[in-house]
């Protein structure tokens, strides 16, 4: 027994430094990203509007600006206005943080390094993301704030009416590929350009432009940030905030745009795989879990990582260069370009795409991949692999096998043939000895 223990207990050990290990990295993925984009969106802006941006703190180019400010927000007060819920108040950012995080377990950043590997990743990171918006509702109710209110209600029904387009649009890399899973998606990517989903077939490529549209109002961005009103003159559902609370905010916010932006990568641009399939032309191969010493595939996979990242920040970029160019829409603006240009347009996408898929698997060029036979990628199972244990459940399989031996259940006779009557009725006899005893 104690030795039982003893194993159980170092297993859940490994697992819980395992789990500690994957969300303190993506926690400095989130922290780290954030301080850079805010960086970037301040120098971005800069340049569109003819200015410099931060130039004294950290050097020319400012790069210790966001630092710095984050050390000043951590110093200032953590004011709550008079009527506002106390528990309300100060748990509403951190719903919107562990939603910007919790999007990232399922999050691959190149072949086989994801966090948490699930088949079904696509409808995990959709709904976590769509989680976000009940820390916006509860900001703006527990303000104690009609100002607040307003913004945090304008910002809900932009969110919810945003997801059904960009659902969709989700739904269109998932019937060509015929998975849920990211990983296996953007493996079917791999190759030249040409093979990316975004040149499959023109559905899929207006559902790419329309889920840039979709995503871009999900995570709260101009032109579509509906929280702030220019008649109201103040910020919206987190007018009431100050501090690390009111960072916290657009941390989740910077979060979010990085996590759509990878998923756009991986539904639409091939994910890590590079226009030009280079470590596949020299011979090196994605590393596989099974064989995590491939130096080679380690490297491959390091600058499939890099290729990733690059995309995405090419995507959080072209989100701020939207926001800097494009003026804030209306609510009635807001809504119509939801109602009466994405949702048709998704719906136009959806259809072609199906059609094509059903006619020419192969996209447009006849090279590429055949999307769509998930269960060629997966390895054969073979007779002696059914019977095969994994060394993963060979604790459980042995612990099975004490239990199957134990007195009560070794002593049970063996099943009699269905038709020898006498041997069923002599089995019933010795089980009902065995019970009187």
């Amino acid at each position: 027994m104690a030795e039982f223990l003893s194993r159980y207990l170092w297993e859940w050990a490994a697992y819980v430094v395992a789990a500690l290990v994957h969300v303190i990295l993506l926690l400095h993925v989130l922290a780290a990203g954030a301080l850079v984009f805010i960086w970037l969106e301040r120098k971005v802006s800069g340049r569109i509007q003819d200015r410099l941006g931060p130039t004294r703190v950290g050097g020319k180019f400012g790069w210790l600006q966001t630092l710095a400010d984050a050390i000043k927000l951590i110093a200032k007060e953590d004011t709550r206005p008079k009527g506002a819920d106390p528990l309300l108040f100060r748990l509403a950012p951190y719903i919107s943080l562990c939603s910007a995080l919790a999007a990232y377990m399922a999050l691959p950043f190149s072949s086989g390094w994801v966090a948490l590997g699930l088949s079904i990743s696509v409808f995990f990171i959709v709904a976590v993301l769509g989680l976000e918006v009940f820390g916006v509702i509860l900001a703006g109710y527990a303000s104690g704030s009609k100002w607040s209110l307003f913004g945090g209600m304008r910002e809900a029904a932009q969110v919810v009416s945003y997801e059904v387009p960009l659902g969709l649009c989700v739904v269109i890399p998932v019937l060509v590929c015929g998975t849920m899973d990211l990983s296996a998606i953007a493996d079917m990517q791999r190759g030249p350009f040409t093979n990316w989903l975004i040149f499959h077939d023109p559905g899929t490529f207006i559902a790419f432009f329309v889920f840039f549209t979709c995503a871009t109002a999900s995570v709260n961005r101009s032109p579509f940030d509906l929280a702030e009103a220019e008649s109201e003159l103040v910020a919206g559902f987190h007018t009431e905030y100050s501090g690390l609370r009111w960072s916290i905010f657009f941390m989740a916010e910077y979060g979010s745009m990085f996590t759509v932006s990878g998923l756009a990568t991986i539904l639409f641009l091939g994910g890590w795989n590079g226009p030009i399939p280079i470590f596949d032309m020299i011979g090196w191969s994605y590393a596989s879990p099974a064989d995590p010493m491939n130096l080679y595939g380690w490297l491959a996979n390091m600058a499939g990582l890099l290729n990733f990242v690059i995309k995405c920040v090419v995507g959080v970029t072209l989100m701020m260069w939207v926001r800097w160019t494009l003026p804030r829409l209306r609510i009635d603006q807001v809504m119509k370009t939801c109602l009466k240009y994405c949702m048709p347009l998704a719906c136009v996408a959806f259809v072609t795409a199906a059609a094509w898929s059903y006619a020419l698997p192969t996209g447009l060029t006849r090279t590429g991949p055949t999307f769509g036979h998930v269960r060629e990628l997966q390895p054969a199972v073979t007779p002696a692999s059914r019977t095969a244990t994994p060394a993963s459940e060979a604790p459980r399989a042995a612990h099975a096998t004490v239990r199957a031996n134990t007195p009560a259940e070794s002593t049970a006779s063996p099943a009699a043939p269905a038709g020898d009557r006498s041997s069923r009725e002599a089995a019933a006899g010795e089980r009902r000895d065995r019970g009187s005893n």
